[in-house]
């Protein structure tokens, strides 16, 4: 077991099961404002980067979607955001075996929508992947691990 930047966790390879790899791996990316869009441009290369992890770890690359249309809005609510809608939706119909986002906390702002993602991703055996790391909800110790991560960011950031 290695340490981690949240604390020990076990290694990526040995989360990864077979029925996630049969699976879709889902890459959420975002960022909060056009002028961000076009300013941080480094973060936003660094979110498509996700994708060669998820490679990586076996997904092929056909098994990869891209989900970018919600680039430039803001992560506040999921109400104007068809791409999370999305997101979620697939992740509730067992498609997704993959989720992931640069840092967890930016898939979404509002911690009602966080919440419901996460408890969808547990039901249906789905994993998180951001650049920290993997974590599988559905175990209490990275469940937990996700629930103070992004508790700790929404508080930070006053919402």
């Amino acid at each position: 077991m290695r340490l981690h930047a949240h604390g020990p966790c076990i290694p990526s390879l040995q989360k990864v099961a077979a029925g996630h790899l049969q699976r879709q791996a889902m890459l959420y990316v975002r960022q909060s404002t056009l002028h961000q869009v076009f300013e941080n441009t480094e973060s936003t290369a660094r979110q498509y980067a996700l994708r060669e992890r998820a490679i990586a770890l076996g997904w092929p690359a056909e098994q990869i979607v891209v989900i970018d249309q919600d680039l430039g809005q803001s992560g506040a609510s999921a109400a104007d955001r068809e791409g999370f809608q999305r997101l979620v939706a697939e992740v509730g119909l067992g498609r997704v075996g993959l989720v992931m986002g640069l840092e967890v906390s930016r898939l979404a702002r509002s911690s009602l929508d966080w919440h419901h993602l996460l408890e969808m991703c547990a039901m249906t055996g789905s994993l998180i992947l951001d650049e920290d790391g993997l974590y599988d909800p559905a175990t209490f110790n990275d469940r937990l691990l996700l629930g103070l991560y992004v508790r700790y960011h929404l508080e930070r950031s006053g919402r």
